[in-house]
């Protein structure tokens, strides 16, 4: 098969969907060599890389972010000049919502979540206007629909009414070989870095208005005066994201109890997954939900949203929590700290789930519904 790659969300620091991408576009040639494999960044190229390799192409998509209709110019310019580079491809994988103008054969698109049909205040505005002119209408054209969990395939039918067998759900994977308990002695080097307290608890995840870090934020007040634990830090990783200024003003407040690294390389993620006293992650809405995956990976014990995707993921391995009730995420918090009995289970637990995926077995299926849909 010929297949083309829509990799374009490579060029920005890799987030779910980036990093989602990056491990399809990098696993496929491995696990298929016979095909032939082309990454589309704009132009096409047989050579993949990402924002660590091209990092001037992430500023300059920044500056067009900041003024709306260069956005909307750019995404047209990129399509027109796609559509007359002739390219005989078998398949185009979409791996970002809305398929493009890459011509081919069959095209399969991943969509991850509906947040942006169901909750659009949370968006920038832009990207509704994006969504809203090009989902309903893109998303015909496509053979399958690869979607994140079971969940997100009955949105899908719900929401929209998808045909059921037009609709393949594959977990992301976990990789095993960054998110991992790792010795004590090879923890130091971060933990010195960032200045890291002995005590901890960790997010990871865009600062933007579903991750629900407001109420994490406001059950972290309750915690502290709970607890009275002076040493008892909030650490906080991940890009600013949008719409966040009441966050931002909260995390002001309480600066001194709040460590903000923002965005970090998975290597110093993994290590400081290994460090954390738990994780907490109490978001509104998931179509999957990578950080707690990637937590239980590292033996961190999990604090995580009863709602959404996140109870199919972490199944019986984390301790739940309503996201609405700032109480019940302080009290989820207070007691994976201070029962050590509950935690150990938590760890253990949450080791043997994490075996259960990985970016390798993802691929495999998703070369599957590849095959399927070319020999059609």
């Amino acid at each position: 098969m010929k297949i083309a790659i829509n990799t374009i969300p490579l060029l920005s620091p890799l987030t779910g969907v980036g990093n989602y991408t990056y491990q399809m576009a990098r696993l496929l040639p491995i696990i298929a060599p016979e095909n032939s494999y082309s990454y589309f960044y704009g132009y096409h190229t047989n050579r993949l890389f990402d924002y660590k390799d091209n990092s001037s192409f992430y500023h300059i998509k920044e500056f067009i972010k900041k003024i709306p209709i260069l956005g909307e110019m750019t995404r047209k310019a990129k399509g027109i000049a796609n559509y007359f580079t002739y390219n005989n491809f078998d398949l185009y994988f979409e791996p970002n919502f809305i398929s493009i103008n890459i011509k081919a054969k069959h095209i399969i698109t991943t969509v991850h979540d509906f947040s942006f049909k169901l909750y659009p205040q949370w968006h920038p505005k832009d990207r509704i206007l994006y969504f809203k002119r090009n989902f309903s209408k893109n998303i015909k054209k496509v053979d399958k629909i690869i979607v994140d969990s079971n969940f997100i395939k009955q949105e899908a039918i719900n929401l929209f009414g998808f045909p059921e067998d037009k609709l393949i759900p594959i977990y992301l994977g976990v990789d095993k070989d960054i998110f991992k308990p790792y010795p004590l002695e090879e923890l130091q080097d971060v933990k010195i870095k960032y200045a890291l307290p002995e005590n901890f608890i960790l997010f990871v995840g865009s600062i933007e208005p579903r991750k629900n870090i407001e109420g994490l934020l406001k059950a972290y007040i309750c915690l502290k005066e709970r607890i009275k634990d002076d040493l008892l830090k909030l650490v906080l990783v991940g890009f600013k994201g949008w719409k966040n200024n009441e966050i931002m003003e909260l995390i002001k407040k309480v600066k001194e109890d709040i460590i903000y690294l923002g965005y970090l390389s998975d290597a110093e993620l993994g290590k400081l997954y290994n460090l954390a006293t738990a994780f907490a992650y109490p978001s509104i809405y998931e179509g999957f939900g990578l950080p707690p995956l990637e937590a239980m990976a590292c033996g961190c014990p999990v604090i995580t949203s009863n709602i959404a995707s996140l109870p199919e993921v972490c199944s019986d391995s984390v301790y739940y929590v309503n996201p609405y009730e700032i109480d019940d995420i302080a009290d989820g918090i207070y007691k994976i700290i201070t029962n050590e009995e509950l935690k150990k289970g938590l760890v253990q637990k949450g080791l043997e789930r994490a075996k259960f995926f990985s970016w390798e077995k993802s691929a495999m299926e998703h070369l599957r519904v590849f095959e399927e849909v070319c020999n059609s």
